[in-house]
């Protein structure tokens, strides 16, 4: 980030609350992983407060915050844990902008309507997107996370899979506790150190938290204000452009190529109307100047234009379901209409292991797919196309189960 953004590899775990996974709100005294060898711990704490104070953070924070650290088993075993199915995304996008969700968003914006026009405004992102990232992060405040950021970042950076990123995202906690922004017992959120209602990591919040009330604290935790305007801020510096929508929802000609659809080819949308492509109600496309084309569950279900604002968003959780639905869910809460088109509901989920092997056959025919660790990225994707020319079907790079049991049939 200049100054950084938040980082995508972290942030998907970070706001797994606003993606639908299951994140279990139980209290520390029910987690259930070994706890770690308390001098370990007390080792480690001594070490990081040697590297503190040479980074200048100040005793009289520093002493009492590590005092009252403490290691949480459970941070552990979220950071490691995968879900054992691929979630569709229509599952997905079923909760995020799921009624209940929509009705809420509009009350909100209505309550706050003053605060969510002036950071509008002043940034210019549109109310409604801020409103509908505040719902998917933390459903409008009802869940900020209730681990202590402390506890997360030591026990992240103590033992988990990214530990410098985790000893940076730490001391930046610490620089918040020094500003006098917060105090320790109320910086509390996600297991991952993602803060407040729109889940911001220590380091964003020092770049992009703003103090819209006025009151000399920038409280991400209580104040809307503050929330509203720092949220508008991150996406104004991450490149929002102000003449430009998300994108659309649109229709595709017969025989459209679906191998263009892995995000990497960009048009105006001037260039793609001229290859037939139309708005899902058959009108002009809006106007975008670098618009991709995604279909993220194949030729069987809907298809859009997104333009540099989807990936914006994309910025905050690199997830196309993520964006998707932040993208829906501030249209409909602003009157405008929802996904048109039929998801391929009747395909069941992969899980994860089937989504390896699908990868490990794949490299092995040759479509060098990478490391078999079963994420569906845009190189599993890519190879999945490759594979679906070689056998005469539509390449759109959509994995299934009648994919994985072709590749079992041809290389038992």
């Amino acid at each position: 980030m200049m100054p950084r953004l938040l980082l995508p590899a972290l942030i998907g775990l970070a706001l797994a609350i606003c993606q639908g996974v299951a994140v279990d709100q139980a209290s520390a005294a029910a987690e259930a992983s070994p706890v770690a060898d308390s001098r370990d711990f007390a080792a480690w704490r001594a070490d990081f407060r040697r590297r503190a104070l040479e980074e200048g953070i100040d005793e009289a924070v520093l002493a009492p915050a590590l005092e009252a650290m403490r290691y949480r088993p459970r941070v552990i075993e979220l950071d490691r844990h995968q879900p054992e199915f691929v979630r569709p995304i229509w599952e997905y996008l079923d909760a995020a902008v799921s009624p209940t969700r929509v009705r809420n968003g509009r009350a909100r914006l209505a309550e706050h309507q003053a605060s969510a026009a002036r950071a509008a405004e002043r940034h210019g992102v549109p109310a409604e997107v801020l409103v509908a990232i505040w719902g998917i992060e933390s459903s409008y405040g009802a869940y900020l996370g209730d681990f202590s950021t402390l506890d997360a970042l030591g026990t992240l950076a103590f033992e988990g899979r990214r530990r410098d990123f985790a000893r940076g995202e730490l001391l930046d906690a610490l620089r918040i506790l020094e500003a006098g922004d917060v105090t320790p017992g109320r910086m509390v959120g996600s297991w991952a150190g993602a803060m407040g209602h729109t889940q911001f990591l220590p380091s964003s919040y020092l770049a992009y938290a703003v103090d819209a009330d006025g009151d000399g604290r920038r409280d991400i935790w209580a104040s809307i204000p503050d929330v509203l305007a720092s949220t508008a801020h991150y996406l104004d510096r991450a490149g929002w452009r102000m003449d430009e929508p998300w994108g659309a929802e649109v229709v595709l000609p017969p025989g459209f190529d679906h191998a263009q659809a892995d995000g990497a080819l960009r048009r105006s949308s001037a260039e793609w109307a001229a290859l037939g492509v139309r708005g899902v109600d058959g009108g002009p496309l809006p106007r975008l100047e670098e618009a991709a084309r995604t279909a993220p569950a194949g030729a069987r279900g809907p298809a859009f234009l997104v333009g540099d604002n989807f990936r914006v968003i994309r910025r905050y959780n690199n997830a196309t379901s993520y964006a998707l639905a932040v993208s829906t869910l501030s249209d409909v809460i602003a009157g405008r209409p929802g996904i048109r088109g039929d998801w391929p509901r009747e395909e069941p989920a992969l899980r994860q292991e089937q989504v390896r092997e699908l990868q490990r056959r794949l490299n092995a025919r040759g479509f060098e797919v990478g490391a078999a660790d079963g994420i569906l990225g845009p190189n599993t994707r890519r190879g999945l196309r490759a594979f679906q020319r070689e056998v005469g079907v539509t390449p759109d790079g959509f994995a299934t189960l009648g994919l994985l049991e072709r590749l079992r049939r041809l290389d038992p």
